[in-house]
């Protein structure tokens, strides 16, 4: 398989992946949060790293970094519902979300930069 055709594979089921989740949130949000909070994205890389290197090392070293970035994530999920009921704005609210993620991902760097000295 062409190195063209795979990648274009990759991004047409990542695409499908997401318009499915966002067609499901139009009706069933619980549900759709469900699947949005499954480590999809997570286990389409790993499995697109599997088989273009073949390292399970190297998956495993993503996997344990994936968890840690877990943390500082949880910010946007926090932030996002208290501005969109304290403003009423969706794109300020994502804005400012996004920002203190952000802001939370630079302090998280830092903390681990610290700790794995």
């Amino acid at each position: 398989m062409s190195t063209v055709l795979y990648s274009v594979i990759k991004i047409l089921i990542t695409a499908v992946l997401v318009f499915f989740i966002s067609e499901v949130a139009k009706r069933y949000s619980l549900v759709a949060g469900v699947l949005a909070s499954l480590p999809l994205t997570s286990i389409l890389a790993m499995i697109w790293l599997y088989i273009e290197k073949r390292d399970t090392e190297l998956i495993s070293t993503l996997s344990h970094d994936i968890f840690l970035m877990v943390i500082p994530s949880l910010i946007f999920f926090i932030a996002m519902p208290i501005f969109l009921k304290w403003m009423k704005n969706f794109y300020f609210s994502l804005l400012i979300s996004g920002v203190l993620t952000s802001s939370a991902y630079a302090l998280w760097f830092l903390m681990l930069k610290r700790i794995r000295k």
